[in-house]
């Protein structure tokens, strides 16, 4: 399977009318077949390594063609200029919050693509590059990280979370938990800017999603001890 159209036709023969309707009601575009992620998996493993074959999936414009996209390349051999047409041109949620941050995170341009997406105005984009910092913090050791600008980061969202738009304030949340989980010498700063956000409301849309209170979060992560430890890749 090494082609565009087999994989494509290995998608669709792993759709389900019920995925898709799951995936509808979180936000998913009408353009894809409904397979499970758990599928995705399998399929991804058997195109493992063929970053061109990504390229063409993503670039398909199909839901599950651009997720499977995301598990298969690698962001480290990505361009600067092909992170930011992926950010660009990621059609849901799922896209911009799990898939290019996931393979943005791996690049030695994720710093600067992340601080550039957060500014911008255009809410999906935004998404991309709380997600794609948080996505840093949870992968690379303390010592390779800027702690003045995380904090930054930190005090703009107490600042400015509340007239965010509707996901932004959901990956600002995101990113709160992620300092106090991941980064040990900043887990009294993050735990005080969760105190500040406190409960952040989000419309979740049609779905059972909740948000989770980052200062719960983050004192669970502590009692169990996983501050501070790291992961090998946000990808899931």
């Amino acid at each position: 399977m090494n082609t565009l159209k087999q994989v494509m036709t290995e998608l669709k023969k792993n759709g389900t009318e019920q995925t898709r309707k799951t995936y509808s009601r979180h936000g998913m575009p009408e353009d894809m077949f409904g397979v499970s992620i758990a599928d995705l998996k399998v399929i991804a493993k058997k195109i493992k390594g063929n970053q061109s074959l990504a390229y063409e999936l993503y670039e398909s414009g199909n839901y599950d063609a651009m997720y499977l996209a995301g598990i298969v390349a690698d962001g480290s051999q990505m361009s600067k200029k092909q992170l930011a047409t992926w950010a660009k041109t990621a059609t849901c949620p799922m896209i911009s919050e799990y898939t290019v941050p996931g393979v943005a995170s791996q690049s030695t341009h994720a710093q600067a693509l992340a601080i550039k997406w957060i500014g911008s105005r255009t809410e999906s984009i935004a998404t991309s590059g709380w997600c794609t910092y948080s996505g840093i913090l949870a992968i690379r050791p303390d010592e390779e990280l800027d702690l003045k600008e995380i904090k930054s980061l930190l005090d703009r969202i107490t600042k400015d979370l509340q007239h965010a738009p509707n996901k932004v304030r959901y990956t600002m949340n995101g990113y709160v938990i992620a300092v106090g989980a991941y980064v040990k010498p900043l887990l009294k700063q993050a735990k005080q800017a969760a105190k500040k956000i406190g409960v952040v409301s989000v419309d979740m849309g049609d779905t059972a999603c909740k948000v989770p209170l980052a200062t719960a979060y983050i004192e669970k992560i502590e009692k169990l001890g996983r501050v501070g430890k790291k992961r090998n890749t946000i990808k899931c």
